[in-house]
């Protein structure tokens, strides 16, 4: 089978595999305005960045509305070892084998991916071996600036916060409402259209700031902001662990104001996450204006709105909101768009890109995402947030799954990135690879509760035996699997990922059920993080002082009925990295409950989540060069 598309590409695989950037770099990309045209996508639809990038519009969406969309796949995996067990290179390859040898209309939506681990420890993200997204260097670096936009409305945010406390504690109401409101040239003062906003949230109904009563001044002009309650935090898109906690105010000029804050990578911003989630340039203005930063010192939520900023958020965010569309090694469509954090956040990639997407592939086309980490994180927040906000319902979730991974999850020794494979991980041990299938047992368990039907693509590594093979296929098979098929698309391309597709295709014609979520939004906070964790595996859950008092709050200013993100440790269905398999038993314990409303999730937290990473002693950084006589990246994982 070979595809009728004009820009599907035939590989020329070298065994072994070269490394990821020799790859990338010896296919010569399509113009991107070529693959444009085989989505049916003109001129006016998109804005080129470069030769091998562009900007889709949102207009496209409402020019389709009419419409079908096509078949929507998302592809999670395994509670992953260190290393990562290939989802993003089996999302790739499984468009690369639809689209190039199964001559499907297909588009891949992938996050961006942040520079923190690019030049940290894991790498790039663009797939690997003969499936990938290229230019990778430009996928894996600035891409189209939508992460450089975040960091600067998120800085931007944090800016007006603390110079707002510092302006309030200098000046009268009076005085304040004089400089938000200065006189204009007939030397009348007036409110500007986002002041209506914080007027209308306060209940005044009144137009000018002459007929605001002396306490309606004091509501409207001073946010009281409690310096310790803020939770917006500065961002930067660099792996530096310097930055976790630092003290602001330092300067004479700041007049003693000094505050203990820290900085956040890019990814885990809210900003991120509102990007992920909206729906259209409307609905991010709204959310981008909802976002909570803090509260006032009498415990009421102050916003980017109450800050006057929500506008300028928005403006700062008009081009990022467009996906990027880029292809596979093969030729076939991508879009990437947002990378939110998958364990603080929600970890897939944006709606408006699935939405497009759907709409351009069209009845009987293919849309394959990919849900951030194990099943139990990418996959749950998938379905119980981003599809909740979307109400786009998936026909098939794939499950990814190693040998290697399986047999950590049997009593293998520990999997540390940067160290030697241990011995048992490259020889034959069945008995080994079948214990650890309990885990594969619980994701498909969990996954085929939302009415999908579960395909296991079980990605081969060279070491791993027909035997060991066989059995996952089988374990999968028992555990209500609707298919299980053995990958080779990191060696072979879009060929090695043929089956899978052929798999996923009948999956999704064969689908019975609808989406089922796994928790109403009516449940109270605690109903529904005791639901999550039920389906973890937990017996119960535990809440510290901290967490309970914030449960109150968030429940107090109205915030209980939105969805859960639960913010936990990808190595382990429990809170325990170390526990392995498909515990039982355990009690899940809450430390802290945050929230983001703007995005609109709710977030507990178990155990400690680092939002700022650090870099290890042997950075990926020592790799990357530019090779200066012909202007290409070298060095990239």
């Amino acid at each position: 089978m070979s595809s009728s598309s004009k820009t599907a590409r035939k590989l020329q695989v070298a065994s072994p595999v070269p490394a990821d950037i020799d790859i990338a770099n010896s296919v010569e990309p399509f113009h991107i305005s070529e693959i444009a045209k085989e989505l049916n996508l003109s001129p006016d639809h998109y804005d080129l960045y470069g030769k091998y990038k562009a900007k889709v519009l949102l207009s496209v969406i409402d020019e389709l509305k009419g419409s079908g969309d096509g078949y929507y796949v998302v592809v999670g995996g395994i509670t992953p070892t260190p290393l990562g067990e290939g989802k993003s290179t089996t999302t790739v390859g499984l468009c690369q084998a639809l689209g190039a040898f199964q001559d499907k209309k297909v588009v891949t939506c992938l996050r961006q991916p942040s520079q923190g681990p690019t030049f940290g420890i894991k790498g790039g993200a663009a797939g690997g071996g003969y499936s990938q997204v290229i230019p990778m260097d430009e996928f894996n670096l600035h891409m189209t600036g939508d992460i450089h936009a975040i960091t600067a409305a998120n800085n931007l945010l944090a800016a007006a916060i603390d110079t707002r406390i510092f302006h309030e504690a200098t000046q009268s109401d009076k005085a304040l409402l004089n400089r938000l409101c200065p006189p204009n040239k007939e030397g009348k003062r007036n409110f500007n259209d986002i002041m209506f906003r914080r007027l209308k949230k306060l209940g005044i109904s009144k137009t000018t700031p002459e007929e605001l009563t002396p306490e309606e001044v004091k509501q409207f002009a001073r946010l009281d902001i409690d310096p310790d309650s803020i939770t917006w935090r500065r961002v930067m898109d660099i792996n530096d662990r310097f930055l976790r906690k630092i003290s602001i105010g330092q300067g004479p000029d700041e007049k003693g104001m000094v505050r203990e804050t820290g900085f956040d990578i890019s990814v885990a911003s809210e900003i991120m996450a509102v990007l992920a989630l909206t729906t259209s340039l409307a609905d991010m203005r709204e959310r981008l204006g909802k976002m909570v930063i803090g509260n006032s010192r009498a415990g009421d939520p102050v916003t980017a709105d109450d800050l006057g900023v929500g506008g300028a958020l928005t403006v700062l965010m008009k081009d990022a909101i467009n996906p990027t569309l880029m292809q596979t090694l093969e030729g076939t469509p991508v879009l990437v768009h947002a990378g939110p954090f998958a364990n603080i956040a929600h970890g897939n990639s944006s709606i408006v890109a699935d939405k497009i997407a759907l709409k351009l592939v069209g009845p009987g086309g293919f849309v394959v995402t990919e849900a951030g980490f194990g099943a139990d994180i990418g996959t749950e927040k998938f379905m119980n947030i981003k599809c909740r906000y979307s109400g786009l319902t998936p026909q098939c979730a794939v499950i990814v799954a190693t040998i290697r991974a399986l047999k950590m999850h049997g009593g293998g020794p520990d999997v540390v990135a940067g160290k030697p494979l241990n011995k048992a991980y490259v020889t034959e041990d069945v008995a080994l690879v079948e214990a650890g299938c309990v885990n594969l047992a619980k994701h498909i368990s969990n996954t085929k509760a939302y009415g999908v039907n579960v395909v296991v693509a079980v990605n081969k590594f060279s070491t791993d035996s027909e035997a060991e093979l066989n059995a996952v296929r089988n374990a999968a098979l028992a555990a209500g699997a609707y298919d299980a098929v053995i990958c080779t698309h990191h060696a072979h391309g879009g060929k090695g990922a043929v089956d899978l597709g052929i798999a996923v295709q009948k999956a999704c014609e064969n689908v019975t059920q609808p989406l089922k979520f796994l928790y109403p939004l009516e449940f109270s906070i605690k109903e529904k993080i005791e639901a999550i964790a039920k389906s973890y595996g937990a017996s119960g859950v535990e809440y510290s002082e901290q967490a309970e008092k914030q449960i109150e709050m968030y429940s107090k200013q109205g915030f209980s009925g939105l969805p859960i993100c639960m913010a936990k440790t990808q190595y382990s269905f429990s809170h325990n990295a170390s526990e392995k398999g498909a515990p039982t038993g355990f009690v899940l314990p809450i430390r802290d409950v945050r929230a983001s409303i703007g995005a609109g999730f709710i977030y507990p937290l178990v155990g400690t989540m680092s939002t700022m990473p650090g870099l290890p002693t042997r950075p990926c950084f020592y790799d990357i060069d530019l090779d200066t006589a012909t202007g290409r990246v070298i060095g990239l994982s």
